[in-house]
């Protein structure tokens, strides 16, 4: 226990998921939390996203473990609101430590499909680099800026990634990919300060994106509208492991460790939470 004792961390896409579950185990190890989330839905996007209620569920959870949290709905894709949620916070909680650039979306099957594709490039991408640059005047020595990949950017074949077909699919992969090269940049320059920058690369994890019909489709594209019992069969062929996907914990408990001063001298890391996904895809690599 007391792995992140004292410290602020700044988490988007806080309201349910993979958000809601770092913002849990970083305050069960004694973080306070500035807990951001959109908290609507995105009108391309084909599922439904987190509401107002499963951000108040966030904080509850984390107040029930002891430590304080400062909530806000914003948008990631715009800067201003993510430095007012994020100053507000800091003006409560009195620091930051932590960057936790977390909020994602799926935009397989999006409509109008360029539509679908800037708000992925714009959340994945963009939504990263907006709350990384509203933390960044905040840091000092031994901080830590943790953003989520996927392991869909490591892929070399890419079944929803086929030009032109369904371009809110691709931009989930583009996206990552993009974030994992702008953290390996932003890593090698931030090293002499002593703040450190990784990537956490989830597979399949078990949350209300990967429970969705557009992502079944995108596994089961042979059928017009799958239901889980229909993807779960297609699930494991993301991993090695066979497993047709891992828990929000799983990769909780990675950022947990990134997070940590345990990992003081990691940084720069591309690190898969995959279930040996990536070995299916490459060669031994020095």
């Amino acid at each position: 226990m007391g792995r992140v004792q004292g410290k602020v961390a700044f988490i988007t896409g806080a309201a349910r998921g993979q958000g809601r579950s770092h913002a849990v185990r970083l305050a069960e190890e004694g973080a306070d939390i500035i807990a951001v989330d959109l908290c609507r839905n995105i009108d391309s996007i084909k599922y439904e996203l987190a509401t107002p209620e499963d951000l108040k569920e966030t904080a509850r959870l984390v107040e029930g473990h002891g430590r304080r949290i400062v909530t806000a709905e914003a948008d990631v894709r715009e800067p201003a609101q993510l430095r007012a949620a994020l100053e507000r916070g800091i003006g409560e909680l009195g620091r930051l430590d932590i960057v936790i650039a977390q909020a994602g979306i799926a935009g397989m099957k999006g409509e109008p499909p360029m539509r679908a594709w800037s708000d992925v490039i714009g959340t994945n991408m963009l939504g990263v680099i907006n709350a990384i640059q509203a933390a960044l005047p905040h840091l000092s020595e031994g901080a830590s800026i943790i953003a989520t990949g996927s392991t869909a950017a490591l892929m070399i074949t890419r079944p929803m990634q086929q030009a032109g077909k369904d371009p809110g699919g691709a931009a989930y992969v583009v996206a990552k990919r993009g974030l994992s090269e702008y953290m390996h940049e932003l890593a090698a320059n931030l090293a002499p300060l002593q703040i450190r920058a990784n990537v956490v690369h989830p597979t399949n994890v078990n949350t209300p994106m990967l429970q969705s019909e557009p992502m079944y489709q995108s596994f089961r594209p042979d059928l017009e509208h799958p239901t889980r019992e229909d993807a779960i069969p297609a699930f494991p062929a993301q991993q090695a492991m066979p497993i047709p996907w891992v828990e929000p914990i799983d990769i909780s408990n990675a950022i947990l460790f990134l997070a940590s001063d345990e990992a003081r001298y990691i940084t720069g890391m591309q690190l898969r939470v995959d279930a040996g996904g990536y070995l299916k895809w490459y060669d031994f690599r020095a």
